[in-house]
């Protein structure tokens, strides 16, 4: 039984890691911060106009995509950081493209959100007229 509980602890304890990225790309990076702040007013609106469930999974996966992409992008301007201390236009070309992932990432998150909460808006702003 022992051996049980130290399995799962072990398999749970490898999360932590991933916890812990998390966390320090929150607590120090302002644009993986601006994310979680769109997320939060993307709930809340998500709630207050009360979108169907498909249109909750759409958010979710953007959601999902951007961050991902936004953990990444820190993770690959770190390690260029690491191994190129010194200004070098390879390591610019890396560092641009991976923020070009976020931005793409974003814009269609942006153009889903646009699809799934306009009409919704105006028809509050039609029927309020």
């Amino acid at each position: 039984m022992n051996s049980n509980k130290s399995s799962t602890k072990k398999r749970f304890g490898a999360f932590a890691p991933a916890f812990k990225g998390i966390w320090i790309s929150l607590r120090t990076e302002r644009n993986v911060q601006l994310h979680f702040l769109a997320i939060v007013c993307v709930v809340v609106l998500g709630f207050l106009l009360d979108i169907s469930p498909i249109e909750w999974l759409t958010i979710l996966l953007f959601f999902a995509l951007v961050l991902s992409m936004e953990l990444i992008n820190t993770a690959i301007e770190k390690l260029s950081d690491v191994v190129q201390p010194k200004q070098d236009s390879r390591i610019g070309v890396i560092k641009d493209t991976s923020a070009g992932a976020v931005l793409w990432s974003a814009i269609m998150a942006l153009f889903a959100g646009i699809i799934i909460f306009i009409p919704k808006l105006m028809q509050i702003f039609i029927n309020h007229q």
